[in-house]
């Protein structure tokens, strides 16, 4: 079994496992989401959401790797002992792909605008407008720079690519975010901006869109249901807590996402103090790709020659944030084609990595009708429904006394312990029920 690849440091793990979670949505998704519903109130929610729901979800995932010791499509064909089990695992890695598909296109954006920004330091800004401007050929030619270096990581395996990567590039992603909160802190109309991200509107906490909106970033913040999780819960050390584990996990992913909205909120307010539109015509604060192309790139510009370094560090970081995510989607379907179909893990890399540029192509080439649609389906119906499933098949059909067994592997108290007495239940009934209602109200 040592074949496979096992973390070496609880610390490799946790910044792994954290990387995967952390990811774009964490630092575009989050802030917006704070915004648009109630500043503190949602933030609040969000916490208490984030390890109501998704805490449950994470171990279940991270269980059955580390019992099966197996990719995602023999992991669920194990703990079921069916077919179904296989085809649900086959699902997510079909998911995962399709996840990286779109993502990776988002991700060349911050690449562009990373190299763009950067070399704005040594010439002139009207000859680089290719990396700015919408074409196919900006697009497609970041999204194949972002895949090769995604799949450049992979290739290395375990530890010589996922944890040596990912130790070195959390720490920077922090180390980027708090220093650029320092300096945003420091501008006209920053305090605003606190104002608004840290003062809670309590009347908006028993807003349904508002519950709904923080289940939806807990679950999908922490890259759920699509099998990350379970890949790199199988890489763990049988020595582990996973209980533990799983806690710091949630931490450092709820840590960095709340870290993000000290960054973007205030630099939003500092945006409308030097003059840029922060506000759409119906009163909402800009959000989502706007916001991180349109906004921020003019508050960039207005802060003279030292908002071309600002630029370039924040685009960095972005780009930092979508590598540490990229990594564990492509190691999905990769694990299958190395353990499952016996293909070399340097073959199965770059062909899967082939495959889903193949995929990203097509979306570039039709834009329009495609991009929206692959996100809607991914992450708003096959997400949820795989998160579901996960917690059926641990909750319902594999045997209580071997998930038991599997934590005691790390955790000798593990059946006096609080959790024990919570997450079994919690997994079985809770869970199920409010992803459930989430699907509806999302499909509604």
């Amino acid at each position: 079994m040592s074949a496979r690849g096992e973390f070496s440091s609880r610390l490799g793990f946790v910044l792994a496992a954290a990387g995967s979670a952390v990811g774009l949505g964490n630092i575009w998704g989050f802030p917006s989401q704070v915004a648009q519903n109630g500043g503190a109130a949602f933030v609040l929610v969000y916490l208490i959401l984030a390890f109501f729901l998704a805490y449950p979800v994470l171990m279940a995932e991270l269980i059955i790797g580390r019992a099966t010791r197996a990719n995602v499509v023999d992991a669920l064909g194990a703990i079921t002992q069916s077919k179904a089990g296989r085809y649900v695992g086959l699902w997510g890695a079909l998911t995962a792909s399709l996840i990286l598909s779109f993502y990776a296109i988002v991700a060349g954006w911050m690449l562009a605008y990373f190299v763009e920004s950067t070399l704005t330091l040594v010439t002139d800004k009207s000859s680089l407008t290719w990396f700015v401007d919408f074409s196919f050929s900006r697009n497609w030619f970041f999204c194949l720079l972002f895949l090769s270096f995604t799949a450049a990581i992979v290739t290395g395996g375990v530890r010589q690519g996922i944890e040596k990567w990912s130790v070195r590039l959390m720490p920077t992603l922090v180390i980027l975010i708090v220093a650029l909160i320092i300096y945003v802190s420091l501008q006209e109309g920053a305090i605003d901006g606190w104002r608004a991200y840290l003062i809670p509107d309590f009347s908006k906490v028993t807003d349904p869109e508002l519950l709904i909106s923080a289940m939806g970033q807990a679950f999908f913040s922490m890259s759920l249901g699509v099998g990350t999780m379970l890949v790199y819960g199988s890489y763990i050390a049988k020595s582990e807590n996973l209980p533990a584990l799983g806690a710091s996990v949630a931490l450092v992913d709820i840590g960095v996402a709340v870290l993000a909205g000290m960054l973007i909120i205030p630099a939003m307010y500092v945006a409308q103090a030097n003059g840029v539109a922060i506000f759409t015509e119906s009163g909402t604060l800009i959000e989502g790709d706007a916001l991180i192309f349109n906004v921020l790139p003019s508050l960039f510009a207005s802060i003279g020659n030292i908002g071309v370094v600002i630029a370039s560090v924040f685009f960095a970081l972005m780009s930092i944030a979508a590598v540490t995510s990229s990594i564990s989607m492509l190691e999905v379907p990769v694990s299958y084609l190395v353990e499952d179909k016996a293909v070399s893990r340097t073959k199965a890399v770059w062909v899967m990595t082939l495959v889903i540029l193949g995929i990203s192509t097509v979306i570039i080439a039709n834009f329009g009708d495609l991009f929206g649609l692959v996100i809607t389906l991914t992450t708003q119906y096959s997400q949820p429904l795989l998160g579901l499933i996960m917690c059926v098949f641990v909750g319902w059909v594999w045997r209580r006394n071997a998930i038991l067994s599997e934590l005691k592997e790390g955790f000798a108290g593990a059946e006096q312990s609080l959790f024990w007495k919570i997450w079994p239940v919690y997994v079985k009934f809770v869970c199920p029920i409010i992803i459930g209602v989430m699907f509806i109200r999302t499909v509604l």
